[in-house]
């Protein structure tokens, strides 16, 4: 089995989500124009955005993020957020939790945490922002050993955000390592519920029902981990499972 941070920052999305758009900005405004260039040409967006100055930072970070420059991204959405408190604009929080999103993709929980904890105590984020914020907490938390704290995160994600799999994943897996088999069992159903498709979920069934001493509903997940991503790590993680657990 891969270790329980390893796989829930592996299962975890790697990417950064646009900044919203100012309300009321047409779409030639040069923020907007920014953000629609980080989807075809991050390069030329980036260049963008440096001449642009304060204005595009938000913009700057994205196209940092679209060329996989995560740590360089969460600095730049920092510095988006510090400049929107000052100006007393509403997108601070939002700026702070693509921080946290991006040192997350960087591997640097401790900064992750810190952007989040700032992200949830402007007290702006509502519904799946906050829900989406409290999960990347927990992500960062479970990297830094606090599992008590990971808990109490996924446990808020999961009532604003519980419609996306990778919360009861993750919450899952949590419980699994924790020795809470029904909950572990519970929240995989949700997951596979969401995302059965899913390599990473397939896997950590398998996890659960090895846990529980089902070997054939173990190697069964474990198989259709392996098939639905057979070249990625979590169809791999299965594929070294099975040839432990036994299975062919």
């Amino acid at each position: 089995m891969i270790p329980l941070a390893a796989l829930l920052l592996a299962a975890a999305p790697q990417s950064v989500a646009p900044p919203a758009a100012p309300a009321g900005v047409a779409g030639s405004d040069p923020a907007a124009g920014c953000v629609a260039e980080t989807r075809s040409d991050p390069a030329a967006a980036e260049a963008r955005a440096r001449r642009g100055g304060a204005g595009l930072r938000a913009c700057l970070a994205l196209a940092l993020a679209a060329q996989d420059r995560y740590a360089e991204a969460g600095a730049t959405f920092a510095a988006a957020a510090r400049g929107a408190e000052l100006a007393h604009d509403s997108r601070a929080a939002d700026y702070w939790a693509q921080a946290g999103n991006a040192w997350l993709a960087a591997g640097d929980a401790a900064k992750a945490r810190g952007a989040l904890d700032a992200a949830l105590a402007a007290g702006t984020l509502v519904d799946l922002q906050r829900g989406e914020a409290h999960l990347d907490r927990a992500r960062a938390m479970v990297a830094l050993g606090d599992a008590a704290a990971a808990r109490a995160d996924l446990d808020q994600a999961l009532t604003t955000a519980g419609d996306d799999p990778l919360a009861w994943l993750l919450s899952a897996t949590l419980a699994r390592r924790g020795g809470d088999l029904g909950r572990a069992r519970a929240d995989i159903a949700q997951a596979l519920r969401r995302s059965a498709d899913d390599a990473s979920v397939q896997l950590e069934a398998g996890n659960i029902a090895a846990a529980g001493g089902d070997a054939a509903r173990a190697e069964a997940a474990w198989r259709e981990a392996a098939r639905l991503a057979p070249d990625a790590p979590a169809g791999q993680s299965a594929a070294q499972a099975l040839t432990q657990f036994g299975g062919k």
